[in-house]
């Protein structure tokens, strides 16, 4: 059986679940979420708790059992605590600041690189140097930051480009021959 699974979800203070007909909805303080699992799992919700059973052992209902328990949790946590992601800009020149909802980036290109958050997503910028996107849906914030970052991702020689603050670069060594 699944080790994640067969645990239990437990339900804070100030969260309220409701389950009907294959749609789980989780209404928290920082706002609503609804997920369609797959109607073979069985999501019931027992006072403060949460759990999630799996009809037989067939190897699609032992994959969706697992999984379907971490989307639950992913959403309990979003509507409590929320998500978010930190980027670092590097690089001679690069910039980044926030006008309104749009954050402009000057990544080394001709023209400036405009990303605009959305209901689901907001971005910070605490200094031009630094990115912090953050929202309920971790699915989002993970997807949105991906796409900041695909702008301009870091090269192995300088480092430059925009990183994950907590990802680390391999660096390259330039050309050997030099001086020769």
């Amino acid at each position: 059986m699944s080790r994640i699974g067969r645990k239990p979800i437990n339900i804070p203070a100030g969260v309220t679940v409701n389950v009907n007909n294959g749609v789980i909805e989780v209404k928290g303080p920082k706002g609503t979420l609804t997920f369609n699992y797959n109607p073979a799992m069985q999501v019931e919700v027992n006072g403060e708790e949460i759990t999630v059973s799996r009809p037989n052992d067939e190897k699609t209902n032992r994959s969706l059992h697992g999984l379907t328990r971490t989307l639950i949790a992913n959403m309990i946590v979003g509507v409590t605590e929320g998500y978010k992601k930190e980027l670092d800009v590097n690089g001679v020149g690069y910039r980044v600041e926030k006008k309104g909802k749009q954050c402009i980036m000057n990544l080394g290109y001709s023209h400036k690189v405009i990303v605009e958050d959305n209901d689901d997503i907001t971005i910070e910028v605490p200094n031009p140097n630094k990115i912090i996107i953050s929202g309920i849906d971790k699915q989002k914030v993970g997807q949105f930051a991906a796409e900041v970052r695909e702008k301009r991702p870091p090269e192995p020689y300088k480092g430059k480009g925009i990183k994950y603050a907590e990802e680390h670069i391999r660096r390259k060594e330039g050309k050997a021959g030099k001086g020769k």
